[in-house]
């Protein structure tokens, strides 16, 4: 099982990174293999569903091109910095797609490493199965992510509150090069003792490249990340501004897309987010029911710093302390620098308030810019919040609404006296723009899901999954998700928000 693995990466000083070999497990099976990944990877699904895919993908057989790294990265953990690292996963390699794309194949729950940071290097099942499934249903909701090759059983056991089945998960990422890998480089650069020894082969670190300027492990990350992310603007004068602007563009789309469909990532650590702008790391991510912008579902985030109307504000934090390690390399003047970077990360609110009245507006149905749109957006969602309102359900509902062969008679959803007003205006506005209704109804159902991924249905598919090995759940789950916008499909039984007895719900890290 050849995949002729290449390793960019590793040309990157040893600081980066530590060479060392997943842990074998006792009995590796295969639970969920994703077909539609490995065929667009062009690997053979039939043969990855064979004993030796299952061998290859819990790190119990070295796949011959892998050379497996655990890399280095620091982070701001809830705004305070810490040095962390791939406590439990190995890099194998990136590979190389049919379509010419490089992506990293990285195992997670493999082993211990050097980073580990007492941990047992062990992932267990339910969390494993939760990364598959909200990762493939981000895919569907067009929203840029990580996504899982396979889950593989280790016929072991991990220990949490309680013994529970453990897993390894394979996840295929544009790469693993975060905010923090910069925090890192930049730490060391600046001469930070972050105690990072390698007993178990790492290359030998090059503090010469550090010497040029004071910033020579920065450069040479931002001018990998450039080449692999970004390589139109690896000859320009100003590239790591303009790296930092394509990073920033790129999160702003990724955060307003989050919204879009109610998502809340929970844990918005600057290890947790990428310069290739995919969502990464599913522990405490969860979806919105009612609708609240103060709404939190991580049970350590108790201050809300995380919560769904934070989001585009901590986007901008961790977009500055990118930026803050980037201030050696804007201008050989540390005052320059700074004002460069200050008028850099100034721009991200205008940004952001663009980008996300766009998306509104296509969940409107509008598909053109007035005036009064953001009092229109503004009025609905206060609406709902007062309202305790479904987040999902009531965009959805809306669109059957503006497509309605009798206008202005409302669906009994909407027969709110509170909303009337507000729906006039809606229905006004819908006229005053090209395209007419039937235009405005395909916006929103290219842009309102039928289905997400309901908490408490994820946690029924998975607790049937752990406790009684029954995966029918998940797969039913996954088929619906495929095709969150199809009105074809009967999505009915998964449209049902939580009742009372299942509010209150709260997700975990899951380590």
């Amino acid at each position: 099982m050849d995949w002729n693995l290449e390793h960019t990466y590793t040309r990157l000083p040893g600081q980066f990174f530590c060479r060392i070999d997943p842990v074998p497990v006792a009995s590796p099976q295969m639970v969920l293999l994703n077909r539609g990944v490995a065929e667009e990877l062009g690997l053979d699904p039939d043969r990855l569903r064979q004993p030796e895919g299952a061998w290859v993908l819990s790190g119990n057989q070295r796949e011959p091109s892998s050379q497996p790294i655990a890399q280095a990265y620091a982070g701001h953990q809830f705004g305070h910095f810490a040095m962390l690292g791939d406590g439990r996963a190995h890099l194998l390699g990136e590979y190389r797609t049919p379509d010419g794309r490089r992506v990293d194949i990285q195992l997670k729950g493999s082993g211990p490493t050097p980073f580990s940071r007492r941990g047992d290097g062990r992932a267990a099942l339910g969390p494993m199965l939760r990364e598959y499934l909200i990762g493939e249903a981000m895919h569907g909701l067009g929203i840029p992510t990580t996504r899982a090759l396979a889950v593989v059983a280790t016929g072991e056991r991990v220990f949490r509150e309680q013994a529970l089945p453990g897993a390894v998960l394979s996840r295929v990422a544009a790469s693993h090069i975060r905010v923090g890998t910069f925090a890192y480089a930049a730490a060391l650069d600046s001469g930070l003792d972050l105690a990072v020894h390698a007993p178990h082969g790492a290359d030998d670190p090059s503090p010469e490249a550090a010497a040029q300027d004071g910033a020579g492990l920065t450069r040479a990350l931002a001018d990998y990340t450039i080449d692999r992310h970004y390589p139109e603007l690896a000859e320009g004068p100003d590239r790591y501004m303009e790296l930092f602007n394509a990073v920033m563009e790129r999160q702003v789309d990724l955060v307003a897309q989050w919204m879009r469909v109610g998502f809340i990532h929970g844990v918005m650590n600057t290890d947790n987010m990428t310069l290739s702008g995919e969502t990464i790391d599913y522990g405490p991510c969860a979806f919105m029911d009612q609708y609240d912008p103060a709404t939190v579902f991580s049970s350590i985030d108790r201050q809300g710093r995380y919560a769904f109307g934070n989001q585009a504000k901590i986007a901008q934090w961790n977009l500055a302390r990118l930026l803050e390690t980037l201030l050696p390399l804007l201008h050989d003047e540390p005052e320059t620098a700074l004002a460069r970077a200050q008028e850099a990360i100034g721009r991200f609110p205008a940004l952001f308030t663009e980008r996300w009245h766009a998306v509104m507006r296509t969940k409107l149905g509008l598909g053109n810019t007035e005036p009064g749109d953001a009092a229109l957006i503004a009025d609905l969602l206060q609406w709902m919040q007062d309202q305790g309102a479904d987040y999902t359900n009531t965009f959805r509902e809306l669109a059957g609404e503006a497509g309605a062969a009798t206008p202005g008679q409302l669906n009994p959803a909407f027969a709110d006296p509170g909303l009337a007003a507000w729906h006039a205006r809606w229905r006004e506005r819908l006229g005053r723009q090209d395209g007419g209704i039937d235009a405005a109804v395909h916006r929103m159902r290219n842009a309102n899901p039928a289905v997400i991924p309901r908490n408490h249905q994820v946690e029924q598919a998975l607790d049937a999954a752990v406790r009684e090995g029954d995966l029918d759940p998940t797969l039913r789950l996954l088929e619906v998700l495929a095709n969150p916008y199809d009105t074809g499909l009967d999505t009915s039984d998964y449209r049902h928000p939580p009742g009372p007895e299942q509010r209150g719900y709260q997700t975990f890290c899951g380590t």
